[in-house]
């Protein structure tokens, strides 16, 4: 971003340029302005109508000069747009649309979407994804994205996970997105302990590393009510002293399975933490969408809470920091419809 010398420089330059002349100056605060506007999360549809609108020739060619993280100078003595950034404006142009057409898709088509993109991301598979949207839903909500899966897409969500992931995490992406649990109140007390404390020896006997392709493992995360799991997982802190998912650390696929089935506001907190941010690549923004969209009907309010909690600033004024114009109107709507 430009320093503020370059912005006294613009102001004082452009001042002297046109005040003789009578026509309007732009000001470092446009200068700031309009550079915030080609920044962050969206675009600021406003500054570019009132600040880029007005600007003549000589202003607009004085702004590519001064920020050249946008503008590059060509060899032929022009100011050219960097690719990168304008590949990036075209993006942040789509964000709100996008943002729209999942917030207003059936709930069970948008999870159905969500599992494809998921798998045929550019790249390699995008797991902790799929993790979320099967360990983050009810059974219900889980049964119905994989209809809507058959009915978009022809397939099995199963079928589609086995063909485009060939690591030892493959069994436990198809038990998670299979799974109908329990939702009911009752918890075995008992056999949660029980369990916490197979895990416990499991971890301290070394063998973390292959829980990932262990089956008992794998049916408890994927068959076990999230109820037990919860009561399993304050088992262990009370056993080991740490949690769980902390325990699992090796494996993230593992330690995001446990997060989301257990601790899911502690999860998405985390994520929005770290999608929030200027300097963050395509798919972390992308989760900024991903996660405000699909949680505002379900537990928003909760995750902003444990935002707060943990990283000292509200949800809110981190989006008011990052986010610009109509996407940004977007997301502080659907934070604060469930206050």
């Amino acid at each position: 971003m430009a320093t503020s010398n370059e912005f006294k420089a613009f102001s004082k330059a452009l001042s002297g340029h046109y005040n003789t002349s009578g026509q309007q100056t732009a000001t470092s605060n446009e200068f700031r302005a309009l550079t915030k506007a080609f920044s962050g999360l969206g675009v600021d549809e406003k500054s570019f109508i009132s600040i880029l609108g007005k600007w003549d020739t000589k202003q607009r060619q004085f702004y590519r000069k001064n920020t050249q993280e946008f503008f590059k100078e060509d060899e032929r003595q022009f100011e050219r747009w960097d690719e990168a950034h304008v590949l990036q404006i075209r993006q942040e142009f789509l964000r709100l649309k996008d943002a729209v057409m999942v917030y207003t898709m059936h709930p069970w088509e948008r999870d159905a979407r969500l599992f494809k993109e998921a798998l045929v991301k550019e790249g390699q598979p995008q797991l902790h994804i799929i993790i979320e949207t099967a360990a983050t839903r009810s059974s219900e909500q889980l049964l119905g994205a994989r209809r809507a899966y058959h009915s978009l897409f022809e397939h099995s969500i199963e079928e589609d996970i086995a063909s485009h992931v060939h690591s030892p995490q493959r069994k436990l992406l198809v038990a998670l997105v299979s799974s109908y649990r329990y939702e009911g109140p009752k918890v075995n007390e008992e056999l949660a302990k029980s369990e916490a404390k197979e895990f416990l020896k499991a971890i301290k006997d070394g063998g973390k590393k292959e829980f990932i392709e262990d089956e008992e493992v794998v049916r408890r995360l994927s068959t076990r009510s999230k109820l037990h799991l919860k009561a399993l997982y304050a088992y262990y802190k009370e056993l080991s002293g740490n949690y769980l998912d902390e325990d699992l650390g090796g494996s993230l696929v593992l330690e995001q399975t446990v997060q989301c089935l257990c601790t899911p506001q502690t999860y998405f907190s985390k994520v929005l933490d770290a999608s929030l941010r200027l300097d963050v690549d395509e798919p972390a923004r992308d989760s900024v969408t991903r996660v405000i969209a699909t949680r505002a009907d379900e537990d928003i309010n909760q995750i902003a809470e444990e935002f707060d909690k943990r990283f000292g600033t509200t949800l809110t004024n981190k989006i008011e920091e990052i986010a610009n114009g109509s996407y940004k109107e977007f997301l502080l709507t659907l934070v604060a419809k469930s206050a």
